[in-house]
């Protein structure tokens, strides 16, 4: 249970690493951020397959299991997106804000919502990925996560430093949504420690849930500013890192 309590708290920890760069580093290069949110996609990739789908194939024992668990997650992720602003738009809200404050202030305020919602069912595939009672593969998935979660807790700091809102608010807001991520994981863990009848549906559609970020947010946005060739050379590099991983140490 420590190594849960351990992953969760670095599962939601990375997006206030997040946040502490973007506070040192307020102007942060297209090129650069498409460099390593491309690599983390590339990390959660390879986390998603190995470690959740393929896991819950193993498990069940049938691929329509398996595939019904990947398609829900999916659409789960698809009708919270339908309700909340993609990452895309995230990154340049700082472009997009109305003059007004209040305006600003609220679209804002949406944008983060948005973060803080995608960041509870990825949460929830951290803490599922414990559910095979593999833990050197359970932590990959968890590395995956908290790697992607960097670069988000980067891009939501200009935006409300745009709208004036002060450094330490700012810093609570950001600290917040990776709070949501750590309940996520708990969520995902005691889900499937009660019931092992469900861990195969439960890996399936975790692993539903981060492809689709991964297909819906990173890639679009990874490929949306000119860094196409780099941002594909380091989702590979990211999959590849990260296949040697669960080979060494699954």
């Amino acid at each position: 249970m420590n190594i849960v309590i351990l992953t969760a708290l670095g599962v939601g920890g990375a997006t206030v690493i997040g946040a502490i760069i973007g506070f040192l580093f307020k102007q942060i290069s297209h090129k650069f951020s498409d460099i390593v949110l491309s690599f983390a996609a590339g990390v959660m990739l390879s986390a998603a397959v190995c470690g959740l789908v393929l896991p819950s194939l193993e498990h069940s024992g049938s691929v329509l299991v398996t595939t019904i668990g990947i398609i829900c997650g999916a659409l789960v992720l698809n009708v919270i997106h339908k309700l909340t602003p993609h990452l895309h738009s995230i990154t340049g809200a700082e472009q997009e804000l109305h003059p007004e404050q209040s305006a600003k202030m609220n679209k804002v305020m949406l944008f983060v919502m948005a973060i803080a919602i995608h960041n509870l069912p990825e949460g929830i595939a951290a803490g599922v990925g414990f559910g095979t009672g593999n833990t050197a593969q359970a932590l990959t998935i968890a590395a995956g996560i908290a790697l992607q979660n960097i670069p988000e807790g980067m891009v939501i700091i200009a935006p409300m430093y745009a709208t004036g809102m002060k450094s330490g608010r700012i810093f609570l807001i950001a600290a917040m949504t990776g709070i949501v991520e750590i309940i996520g994981t708990f969520i995902g863990y005691f889900a499937v420690s009660i019931s092992t009848v469900v861990l195969p549906f439960a890996l399936a559609f975790a692993g539903g849930t981060m492809l689709y970020v991964i297909s819906d947010e990173m890639i679009p946005e990874t490929h949306a500013h000119g860094s196409e060739r780099g941002a594909t050379y380091a989702l590979l590099i990211g999959f590849c890192l990260m296949l040697a991983m669960d080979f060494y140490l699954g």
